[in-house]
């Protein structure tokens, strides 16, 4: 009787385990390969099962580093807080050498731009390229004001890389019922994106997932459901390509020449949305 126990224990694990693995990538040699986590800063079930699906897919999907799409320490943010909240529960991330590059929330203190495994380096908004035409731009949406927006026009006019890729924590388009798209910071940020030919947005805030249909060229993405949960809170419109409001999520993200590759996978294992993004002015040449 014990023996038949264990085996349909056994049995019944296996659906979970096939979906933990089910990995929908190119993972093509030589790829830039990197995963986004958002609202990430509440310890619990959510952020214990996320960094555990991300370690084990990492095995096989080499990913070098993490976007942060800001909240990532909820509440108080002592030494201690950060350790309880960040350095601990992602340690075998950090141990493996990815490295998580952070943008505030706003429940984030600035001081965060201080902390080492952040990689601010001091700064609110930032830039970085990981590989040759990819470049990646830090926001601060919570204060989008002249200094930032100048910065912001003339690192994208120099940027020179074929892909653009913006995040930051508020979405400038949402079907969620608690807060919506942030018209404020759209009106601000949307023309030079348009400008300068940003390819894809990634944003958090929303406690869910969703994917936006491509406005005007750009495809935008909500991921903020990492640790926090709102049930029952995206309220799909005619805006969305795809959402779920009821798992903890992550996104394993592949850029390869002119096509940018996703899947977001949820705490359990299960791929909740996978698809491509074709760059913008590679479509247009090619037509």
């Amino acid at each position: 009787m014990r023996h038949s126990l264990v085996a349909a224990l056994l049995f019944a694990a296996l659906p979970s385990l096939a979906l933990a693995q089910d990995l929908r990538l190119p993972n093509k040699p030589g790829s830039l390969k990197f995963a986004v986590i958002g609202d990430s800063g509440q310890p619990g079930s959510g952020q214990t099962a996320i960094v555990s699906q991300m370690t084990n897919l990492r095995a096989r999907f080499p990913f070098e580093f993490v976007l942060m799409t800001g909240d990532n320490l909820y509440g108080r943010e002592s030494s201690r807080d950060y350790e309880k909240k960040f350095s601990i529960p992602y340690k075998p991330l950090i141990d493996a050498g990815v490295k998580f590059y952070a943008s505030l929330g706003n429940h984030d203190d600035a001081g965060q731009i201080q902390y080492k495994l952040f990689n601010m380096d001091g700064r609110k908004y930032y830039s970085f390229k990981p590989k040759n035409g990819v470049r990646f731009f830090a926001l601060d949406s919570n204060y989008v004001d002249d200094k930032q927006l100048d910065w912001l026009g003339k690192e994208l006019a120099a940027s020179g890389s074929d892909w653009k890729i913006a995040y930051f924590h508020h979405p400038l388009y949402s079907s969620g019922a608690t807060h919506g798209s942030a018209d404020l910071q759209r009106g601000l940020l949307e023309p030079l994106f348009l400008k300068h030919g940003v390819d894809v947005v990634i944003a958090g805030h929303e406690h869910f997932y969703e994917r936006i249909k491509p406005q005007k060229g750009a495809t935008y993405f909500i991921l903020g459901s990492s640790a926090k949960l709102r049930t029952g809170d995206l309220r799909k419109s005619g805006m969305t390509a795809s959402g779920n409001d009821s798992d903890y999520a992550f996104m394993l993200v592949e850029i390869d020449g002119d096509d940018m590759y996703f899947q977001t996978i949820s705490d359990k294992g299960a791929t909740l949305d996978t698809g491509r993004v074709r760059r913008a002015e590679a479509t247009t040449t090619s037509k």
